[in-house]
């Protein structure tokens, strides 16, 4: 008997800090991209009167925008990312 209640509690000890290590994870990342947002629009100049025509697609562009949208669903599969903050981040990368 000794020996399963020391297994269950190591078990619960193992899924206790799993969690919090994922909390941690998340809660970085979440602060990461907060910051990136918030860097990104105070060095966005003022509207113009005309827009400048969006830039084509290159190759390589695409190819990055993929790859970062395949590591986009890696981590809501993952469960690192709730479902708003998974469209936010797309719509960030396709523009």
């Amino acid at each position: 008997m000794p020996g399963l209640i020391r297994g269950v509690a190591r078990t619960a000890v193992v899924a206790g800090t799993a969690t919090a290590v994922s909390n941690r994870v998340s809660r970085r990342q979440a602060g990461r991209w907060a910051q990136q947002d918030y860097e990104r629009q105070q060095a966005e100049p003022a509207p113009q009167a005309a827009p400048a025509p969006p830039p084509t697609a290159s190759g390589d562009d695409m190819s990055g925008k993929l790859d970062q949208l395949r590591q986009l669903g890696e981590l809501k599969e993952q469960g690192l990312l709730s479902e708003a903050e998974f469209e936010a981040q797309k719509a960030r990368i396709l523009g």
